[in-house]
């Protein structure tokens, strides 16, 4: 099965990093998936889990992940990246199939 999204290697770095030193016990794996819909449009959720029936189960880079099959359509193309500036630093989702948009 295709994979349907995409983990940068500064998002895999800090993905191993917090799997090495935050306790995230073994037969865990890194769940993606969304949330919501209506007028306030869809969130994208990422944390660690248990594989649960249904699941969509892929390895990237070593990184074990999970995805609900029902979530699988809103992920495809996506890509998951970490920013770290002065003003922030987490984990964003991109989809660089959609133009940045610039204001003039």
């Amino acid at each position: 099965m295709l994979i349907p999204i995409k983990i940068t290697e500064k998002a895999q770095k800090e993905i191993k990093n917090i799997i090495a030193n935050k306790n995230i016990p073994m037969d865990y794996s890194l769940r993606v998936g969304v949330k919501g819909g209506g007028c306030g449009g869809m969130s994208y959720l990422l944390g660690f889990d248990k594989p649960k029936e249904g699941d969509q189960q892929f390895e990237i880079e070593g990184i074990p992940v999970l995805i609900e099959k029902k979530h699988y359509m809103f992920l495809m193309g996506m890509q998951v990246d970490f920013y770290e500036g002065n003003d922030a630093r987490g984990f964003i989702f991109v989809n660089p199939d959609i133009p940045k948009r610039h204001d003039v």
